[in-house]
């Protein structure tokens, strides 16, 4: 972990050693302090859907964590974020990426739960199954997301903030990944991805609730995606892998850099 320069520095250091005069008793004008930021999740905060990326976790220099970083005096510390990552304790959990926050960690991103029900699963059904499949399957993830997840992302927040307990948590959530007013796309009718959609309105409720149930920032992108779907002429997911791509990875970072208020950085 690297450590925040939160000590003053004299930002016009240069320009008095040029200029032979000083006001004395003048205070010194001092840059503001670097947010140490760790980025935490899974594959939409590792930045999958974007190229090159580099395993075993395939994060992107092109994922938001990276964008991020830099904007508002941020210094992205750690990006622990991991392909595959679950909120459940077991497996490739977000508790293996909490070796990188502290007490010296001002900022949080995390992107969690999407494969605690098995999101991926239901679209590859919706794609490529039956209308029955993508039905039953989109039955199962509801479920999951209304009596499985709130429990693990309450316990993985909870941990969160006991890892870094003087940073600001912003939890992100997930856009749609279709576009339905562009017609069928593969096996996923209209009316299958308009259900898909109101499936991730639905898990995005979820974390939000739980998200301000710990005292987190939520910030929501599905906005920022509209018109923008795998089936999309100008998609920001990718109809190869359903991540979002470098367009994509954009504007969850403009998502976050607008919600996020520099007031609330320590």
């Amino acid at each position: 972990m690297t450590t925040p320069a939160r000590r003053a520095r004299p930002a016009l250091a240069a320009l008095a050693l040029a200029v032979p005069f000083v006001v004395a008793g003048a205070p010194a004008v001092a840059a503001p302090p670097t947010v140490v930021y760790d980025a935490l999740g899974d594959s939409y905060a590792a930045g999958f859907g974007t190229a090159p990326v580099t395993p075993p976790c395939a994060r992107s220099p092109l994922a938001y964590p990276e964008v991020l970083d830099g904007r508002m005096r941020i210094d992205l510390d750690d990006f622990a974020a991991c392909s595959g990552a679950v909120a459940a304790p077991v497996g490739n959990t977000i508790y293996a990426q909490l070796g990188a926050l502290d007490a010296e960690t001002d900022l949080v991103t995390i992107s969690i739960g999407g494969n605690d029900v098995g999101w991926g699963a239901v679209v590859v059904a919706c794609l490529g199954g039956s209308d029955a499949q993508c039905d039953g399957a989109i039955t199962a993830a509801r479920t999951a997301v209304t009596t499985v997840l709130p429990g693990l992302l309450d316990d993985a927040y909870t941990a969160v903030d006991a890892a870094a307990p003087d940073a600001h948590v912003v939890v992100t959530g997930y856009p749609h990944l279709f576009s339905p007013e562009y017609g069928p796309y593969l096996g996923a009718s209209v009316l299958e991805q308009e259900a898909l959609n109101a499936a991730a309105d639905l898990l995005n409720s979820v974390i939000a609730a739980e998200a301000l149930e710990a005292g987190f920032q939520y910030v929501d992108v599905t906005k920022r995606f509209a018109g923008h779907g795998a089936n999309s002429p100008d998609a920001w997911i990718s109809p190869a892998n359903f991540h979002p791509t470098a367009d994509g990875q954009n504007a969850y970072a403009a998502a976050l850099t607008a919600a996020i208020n520099p007031r609330d950085l320590r």
